[in-house]
């Protein structure tokens, strides 16, 4: 675990400043106190990292439970709140334990692309204020319709308004426009330059100038004003900080009311997790595949130990994730370190902490955001066809302009009807032989493979053992989702580290160990059209 410790430190650093505004703004949009919000990154971080399977993925407070928690919070009282997360972390251990991870195999590839570039679009949108200086809403409301009466369009609307009129802070502005090109020279040159510029990564860097221009404008005409920084609590000494814990009065616990919002907070939280594991592990330059029974029981293990000590859920999240992604993480170190940063910083420097702007935090998602919704991806969606890319486009509308929940249930709902108008003739069956010598197998596909048959194809190839021989028969096949061309990709990668030997036998001749699935198989279509 400690072997690439070189590339998970700086990545857990990048995570950290990503993930310390969203931990204080998701605790504020959910009416929690702020120091819950950390209380979850540190669980998320530390516990949940240490449990979980998941060697990318980063766990904690989720933006889409924000809506949940409030309407909890308002109806039940904060620590009578803090039960149902406990029993809400219970119930998610009973999923894991009943083997209901398996449900996210069953969201087909382009709501899942879907939701990582409605949720990339929607991280820009919202930092937009926060560049400029005129952040009205706090961190991580996501949501269309924000909790302060605007919506993620009229908030852009009057930020524009707001700098024509010159009603915004030019000393944000300018630091963000500084720590944006920071950003750009280090990912797009230095990174290139040598091993100091990789160890030391852009955001870091961006951070530390910010902090040190608030200081040097602190008194001139570019100062940065206190509800444009970092809020961290800052305790007076450790009894203050002690304090501010919250437990749950676990008198409410034969309340239905509490039972209720517990049963709503483990199926939210468990589904943002298992589509959040799915988006991850795609994302993962690996290719590894997440076990998904064991992650609802690392984040059952956390929702109750931060419901106990004070804290608001958590779910694997896909902005730290894929911040800890594109910063070079390696192994599931970057989570836990990143978790211990949250926890030294609040303890010994929450002071310091509030000396960073929040315009240079929004610089850094913004890179996170572009990285996921590159322009390019949806040339690629729509060159696959419309039954890909009408679930994709369908998801990240209804996510730009609902919420993630709504987008993702839509998106599905699409998805399974272009499937059905698909999958009218055969039954779909897969089948596995395995010779008489032991390290030879035989997959055949049937005439017809959707994505509802992801997880028996990534359970049987996973399966498979090291230095084996695997011949793939897809003579029959006549219609072969994009989600399991996918799969075959995939795995590709994992069978030269596996030293697996693959041989595809199709209606065009053999190949043996194909360099990429993806092109074999669309020659293929147009080869048959």
């Amino acid at each position: 675990m400690f072997k690439y410790l070189k590339n998970d430190l700086p990545a857990s650093i990048v995570v950290f400043f990503v993930a310390l505004p969203l931990c204080l703004g998701i605790a504020l949009a959910s009416g929690a106190p702020l120091f819950s919000g950390l209380i979850a990154g540190i669980v998320g971080g530390i516990l949940v990292g240490s449990l979980s399977g998941s060697q990318i993925g980063v766990s904690g407070p989720a933006a889409g439970l924000a809506a949940i928690v409030l309407a909890a919070i308002a109806s039940l009282g904060y620590e009578n709140f803090l039960v149902a997360v406990v029993l809400g972390g219970v119930i998610q251990l009973l999923f894991g334990i009943l083997r209901l991870g398996i449900i996210g195999y069953y969201f087909p590839s382009s709501v899942i692309k879907g939701m990582l570039t409605g949720i990339g679009i929607i991280i820009i949108l919202k930092q937009i204020p926060y560049f400029f200086g005129y952040d009205k809403d706090p961190e991580g409301d996501f949501a269309f319709f924000q909790i302060d009466g605007e919506n993620t369009f009229s908030e852009i609307f009057n930020t524009i308004s707001g700098i024509i009129s010159g009603n915004y802070s030019a000393g944000a502005t300018i630091i963000a426009i500084i720590a944006m090109f920071i950003l750009i020279l280090w990912g797009n040159v230095l990174s290139k330059k040598g091993r100091f510029f990789q160890l030391v990564q852009g955001p870091l860097v961006a951070v530390v100038v910010g902090i040190i221009f608030y200081v040097l404008t602190k008194d001139g005409a570019l100062h940065i004003t206190e509800d444009h920084l970092v809020a961290v609590p800052v305790p007076d000494g450790f009894e203050s900080f002690i304090g501010q814990f919250s437990f749950p009065a676990f008198g409410a616990i034969a309340q239905a009311e509490v039972w209720i919002a517990a049963f709503t907070i483990a199926l939210v939280a468990s589904l943002e997790t298992l589509l959040c594991v799915e988006a991850t592990d795609k994302l993962d330059p690996h290719k590894r595949v997440t076990p998904t029974n064991r992650e609802l029981l690392a984040q059952g293990s956390g929702n109750i130990v931060s419901g106990l000590i004070g804290g608001i859920p958590i779910t694997q999240v896909i902005v730290r994730s894929s911040a800890n992604i594109q910063s070079g993480g390696q192994t599931k170190m970057s989570a836990i370190i990143h978790g211990f940063f949250l926890l030294i910083s609040v303890m010994l420097i929450p002071t310091l902490l509030n000396k960073i702007p929040l315009s240079v935090l929004a610089a850094v998602l913004f890179i996170v955001g572009y990285k996921l919704a590159k322009p390019k991806l949806f040339k690629t969606m729509w060159d696959l066809g419309w039954k890909q890319f009408l679930p994709f486009i369908v998801t990240v509308v209804v996510i730009v302009f609902k919420d993630l929940l709504w987008g993702i249930g839509i998106g599905l709902a699409v998805g399974i009807v272009v499937i059905l108008i698909k999958s009218y003739q055969n039954s779909h069956f897969l089948h596995i032989e395995e010779n008489t010598d032991g390290n030879k197998f035989k997959m055949t596909l049937a005439e017809e493979v959707t994505f509802f048959n992801k997880g028996a194809i990534i359970k049987e190839l996973d399966r498979l053992p090291k230095s084996s021989y695997l011949e793939l028969d897809v003579r029959k096949t006549r219609y072969l989702d994009n989600d399991i061309i996918e799969i075959l990709e995939d795995f590709s990668h994992k069978a030269r580290e596996r030293n697996i030997s693959i041989k595809l036998v199709s209606e065009r001749g053999i190949v043996e160990n194909p360099p990429s699935y993806i092109e074999f198989f669309n020659l293929r279509k147009k080869t048959q059209a």
